[in-house]
């Protein structure tokens, strides 16, 4: 699964009226953040709370600890983003606090309104809305690049011929401070920058 949408913060303190009270306010498409301070000993939010999530339009849910219900979310098919899964709900009640709709953590990311969100298999990336454009057109580049190298190595070619590295090793022999993303930059080859 993916998704893409603007965050919508929701900080979870042991009730799940915070999820139902932050969808209240929900635009089609956005993706609820839920900060449970990455605690894997409660399963924060479950078929309920991704029904509803799902009526709300939302565009999936990302959350930094667990959830459960596992069986009824992989059913409900709705895109669920999670560190793993909990049988036991939450057994305790904190008190709220007054940012608790406006911004998360999640890890060491403070997240908000003001951010994007982006998941899929291979984890989460949190983005500034203001930078949203540029971000996606150097993933699209990257991504471009990639493409046609793996057409060449399927093709026979092998990375190791596409950029040189042969002539790099020679370059770090006479150079040991000669990086491969100098090399790469030298050749044309560099993607990540």
């Amino acid at each position: 699964m993916r998704i893409t949408g603007r965050a919508l913060p929701a900080k979870h303190f042991g009730s799940v009226d915070i999820f139902l009270e932050a969808m209240m306010s929900a635009e089609q498409g956005d993706v609820l953040v839920i900060d449970n301070n990455g605690r894997a000993d409660e399963g924060c939010i479950g078929d309920l709370t991704t029904l509803e999530a799902r009526a709300s339009k939302l565009a999936g849910i990302v959350i930094w600890g667990t959830h459960r219900d596992t069986h009824e979310l992989k059913e409900i098919g709705f895109p669920v983003f999670s560190y793993g899964s909990c049988p036991s709900g939450p057994q305790r009640l904190d008190p709220r606090t007054d940012d608790a709709l406006s911004v998360v953590e999640f890890s060491d990311f403070n997240v908000s309104r003001d951010d994007a969100v982006f998941a899929d298999d291979d984890g989460c990336v949190f983005v500034e809305l203001k930078s949203v454009e540029q971000i996606l057109k150097s993933a699209r580049n990257i991504w471009t690049t990639e493409r046609k190298q793996a057409d060449l190595i399927k093709a026979g070619r092998t990375l190791r011929e596409q950029l040189k590295f042969a002539e790099y090793l020679k370059k770090r022999s006479a150079d040991p401070k000669h990086t491969f993303r100098q090399h790469l930059r030298e050749i044309g080859g560099a993607i990540e920058e």
